[in-house]
């Protein structure tokens, strides 16, 4: 082959590979998932065959946040189907994030055989599962709609998460997911709360949520504002004074005492526990009232620690199930 005739067939080369590989990464490119308001995949990352993390760019939060995802089997195949979907959510503060539902239970061994997606949204170090208020010059963070419809819209038009939805959460995400069962109605038709605060008006609570926030570094007004002086937003966003729209909704209540229980060391004792269990009691008691159904297990002894709200995991999960339409 001469010279000249080499040049040729390299520079033919060079055109065809200039118009062929930018068209078939293109082609290949998936297409951005987005919601509404233009929260987006920033990022994915594969942690093992069935946990998915993703970090969201949010306009509702003004910055990023994570979701983690434990999939089914099958999900790799098929992304496109309606997968029953369980949202889990946790408690505060720092040591606390999207992924210690998987780090500190068996969720993940539980979910093995069963055909449900699993959402595990952030809420930060203790964003209450609500829009702040600032004085009324911000909402910014706006968890719920983080989580409501940013998030829920991302996994279900890229992740294969389907309508039929149940929640479940621990300590303040116990008070996230009844909050959100009544504030969005239809939305899940499962939820149950292990060692919640489902009455933030009860006597000592509110005092309890702003020490939390205050150990967090975040102003305690700049939630709901003052339970006293901002009562009518403390109240719009307490499951207590909101239970007839829970009615339908299958619902399961759990709560220790805060004294050492059969999963505690020797001597433990805590004092969150106690409270979440006057909480939980008040709102299940109001919900018998007024003839709403309720599982409850006020299981006496046992700390506001994660052993209890992975047994409690378990002890849930028919009603969780029913929810999604799926076996016990």
């Amino acid at each position: 082959m001469t010279r000249t005739r080499i040049v040729r067939w390299l520079a033919a080369i060079t055109v065809l590979a200039s118009v062929v590989v930018p068209l078939t990464a293109a082609e290949a490119a998936p297409a951005p998932v987005t919601a509404d308001d233009g929260a987006r995949v920033a990022e994915e990352v594969r942690v093992d065959a069935r946990t998915v993390d993703l970090r969201i760019e949010s306009p509702a939060l003004g910055t990023s946040a994570w979701v983690r995802l434990l999939v089914p089997r099958g999900w790799d195949a098929d992304r496109t189907r309606a997968w029953p979907t369980l949202w889990l959510l946790h408690g505060c503060c720092a040591d606390v994030d999207y992924k210690s539902w998987t780090e500190y239970t068996d969720v993940a061994a539980l979910t093995a055989d069963k055909d449900v997606l699993v959402v595990m949204p952030s809420d930060g170090r203790a964003g209450m599962y609500s829009a702040w208020w600032n004085f009324g010059m911000s909402n910014k963070p706006d968890w719920e709609s983080f989580h409501i419809n940013e998030v829920r819209q991302i996994v279900e038009r890229g992740y294969g998460a389907g309508p039929k939805r149940s929640v479940a959460g621990l300590s303040i995400g116990g008070y996230g997911a009844l909050a959100y069962s009544f504030r969005h109605p239809g939305m899940f038709a499962a939820a149950a709360s292990y060692s919640g605060v489902p009455n933030t008006m009860l006597y000592g609570i509110p005092n309890f949520i702003q020490t939390i926030l205050m150990r967090e570094g975040l102003p305690m007004y700049n939630l709901w504002g003052n339970e006293f002086l901002q009562r009518a937003m403390w109240t719009a966003r307490n499951p207590y004074d909101n239970v007839e729209a829970l009615r339908g909704v299958k619902l399961y209540v759990s709560s220790g005492n805060g004294s050492t229980g059969p999963l505690d060391k020797p001597g433990a004792f805590d004092m969150i526990e106690p409270l979440s269990y006057i909480s939980s009691r008040s709102f299940t008691d109001r919900l018998k009232q007024r003839g709403i159904a309720v599982t409850t297990n006020y299981y006496g002894n046992g700390t506001h620690t994660w052993p209890y709200w992975e047994r409690e995991l378990h002890a849930s999960w028919p009603i969780l199930a029913a929810g999604m339409g799926l076996p016990a």
